[in-house]
This record gives C-alpha cells, sequence and structure tokens, in this order.
C-alpha cells in the first residue's frame, strides 16, 4: 500500500477511537503538493480535498474535477471577493466566509450559474488581531444576513484556535456557539490537535501534512535548522578545543 493511503488509513482509525456523534469527513489539505503527489489518495476512493489559493487550486483540480464528479473541494484559506466568481466555479465547500462585501461576492456569483455551494462562517474565536473571522459578538448579525437575506447556505462554523494556547477549550467554546445557531457542522482540527476538535463536535477535519508528509517548504526550513545546529555544534568544538590547549599551555 503507498505510503500516503497508510496514513491516511492510520488516521481513520485513530478518529474511529473518538466517540462521535456524527460522521468525520477528513479534508486532506493538498495545498502546495503536486497533483502526481495527491493521485495516490484520488485513486484509493478518498473524495475530499482542501486548497487556501485559488489560483493553484484551478490549475491543479479544473481538469480532474470535470473528470471525477466524486470529488469535493473546500477552500480552506482567506478568500478575497475580487476571487469569489472563479472559487464558486470550482469549490463544493467554502470555510471562510468572513466579511459581508465576501458574502455578498459568493451569493451573487452562485446565483449567476445556479449552483448552491456549502459554506462555513470563520469566526475569530480568540479575539486575535492578526486573524480573520467575524467576532463573536457579531455572528448572530452576520449569520443572520448570510441566510436570511442573501441565501448562502450556511453548514457550520469554522475556527483556527490561537497557537499555543489550551485548544480544547476553544474548540468546546465554538462547538457551544455552533448549536445556539443549530447548526449541524463544524470545521475544526488539523494534523496536531484533529481528535481533540472531534471530541468537541467537529465533523470536518482539515489535515494535510500527516497525510502528505511535510511540505517543500517545511523540508527547506528543516534543512536549514540543521545546518545551523551544526554550525553551532562545529563553533562549541571549536571554543572547547581553544580552551583546552588554553589550559594545557598556562596550568
Amino acid at each position: 500500500m503507498n505510503t500516503i493511503v497508510d496514513r491516511f488509513e492510520k488516521i481513520k482509525l485513530n478518529i474511529a477511537s473518538v466517540k462521535s456523534d456524527k460522521p468525520v469527513n477528513i479534508i486532506a489539505v493538498s495545498k502546495t503538493f503536486t497533483l502526481e503527489h495527491i493521485q495516490p489518495l484520488i485513486n484509493y476512493g478518498h473524495n475530499h480535498f482542501g486548497e487556501n489559493k485559488v489560483q493553484e487550486a484551478l490549475a491543479k483540480w479544473s481538469v480532474q474535477k470535470k473528470e471525477n464528479h466524486n470529488l469535493k473541494l473546500h477552500m480552506i484559506g482567506k478568500l478575497q471577493s475580487n476571487k469569489a466568481k472563479d472559487a464558486v466555479r470550482l469549490f463544493d465547500y467554502i470555510h471562510s466566509v468572513d466579511n459581508q462585501k465576501l458574502a455578498d461576492a459568493l451569493a451573487k456569483h452562485q446565483k449567476n450559474i445556479n449552483k448552491n455551494l456549502k459554506y462555513f462562517i470563520q469566526v475569530n474565536i480568540g479575539n486575535e488581531i492578526q486573524k480573520s473571522g467575524i467576532p463573536i459578538g457579531e455572528l448572530d448579525a452576520f449569520y443572520n444576513y448570510c441566510t436570511n437575506e442573501i441565501d448562502l447556505k450556511i453548514i457550520g462554523l469554522m475556527a483556527i484556535p490561537p497557537l499555543n494556547d489550551n485548544t480544547e477549550k476553544y474548540f468546546k467554546s465554538l462547538n457551544q456557539v455552533n448549536k445556539s445557531l443549530a447548526l449541524e457542522n463544524l470545521s475544526m482540527g488539523m494534523s496536531a490537535d484533529y481528535l481533540d476538535a472531534i471530541k468537541n463536535g467537529s465533523n470536518f477535519v482539515r489535515i494535510g501534512s500527516s497525510i502528505f508528509g511535510p511540505r517543500s517548504w517545511q523540508r527547506y526550513y528543516f534543512l536549514i535548522l540543521l545546518k545551523l545546529l551544526w554550525g553551532e555544534l562545529f563553533l562549541m568544538q571549536r571554543n572547547l578545543q581553544f580552551f583546552y590547549n588554553f589550559f594545557l599551555r598556562h596550568v
């Protein structure tokens, strides 16, 4: 069996070990990976894949989706309103609806081609300045606008908790908010924390490197780190040799 498929099956076993009220959808995050690298998982029959850049996704998936109608493509990255037209044509799910301008553009373009996508509202669950997402205090109004005024099919909420914090706390919080809106789906959890996310109601998890291995830029920085560490060890060895020689001459 292919290594990628082996990793995927291991993740499925991990998920099966966690109690969940709903089937869990694994979004295999294929951003930055070539189609050739991803192909074994497509051939294995997996259908849900995630991308974070519209142009990359168009180049990679346009032909594939015409040939394989079972494929479901998820937009999981920041989406600008000027990319909404292309996004609507290609994607089946968008996980990052985070402002009214984008919501209006998505509603307009899906109406023009008579296509109904499934959407998640991205919530800034940790109130982080550097992150996109609707603040909790504005969520009710934004949800009502999307569903009642422009007819977007909002199926759940999405959030990325703050790094280096108690992620489970934020998962629990988003699950409670999701239930308060009577939504049935939750998009949260990645390679490092998907099991905690599932325990707290997530049924869409976004997993990339744990399936496909490290991305090229991750390998690049890992090699740089190794070189730096090797350089430090070399300098340390030279310093130790200097002090040893000094000790022999002067003590």
